[in-house]
């Protein structure tokens, strides 16, 4: 990969951003450089005892309760503006 990461950041931010991280994936740096990077609102969840590919197969670790409660936030914070 070589491209510039945070080239783009400010296309999605400052719409809402949930960046969803294992904790030992190796990976992770590219998410906390995002979240770094990003601009309100934003949040940055670590998922404890999880690597990267957990986040894909691992139905068991998925936080789908997170994902479930940014949307409904998110989006309805879209439609009232």
């Amino acid at each position: 990969m070589n491209f510039p990461l945070l080239d783009k950041l400010e296309w999605i931010s400052p719409r809402p951003i949930l960046l969803i991280i294992g904790e030992h994936a190796h990976s992770r740096y590219f998410s906390e450089d995002i979240y770094a990077a990003a601009a309100e609102p934003k949040e940055l969840y670590v998922v404890p005892g999880s690597n990267h590919v957990d986040l894909y197969d691992r139905t068991d670790v998925i936080p789908f309760d997170k994902l479930e409660q940014f949307f409904a936030t998110a989006l309805t914070a879209e439609r009232a503006s």
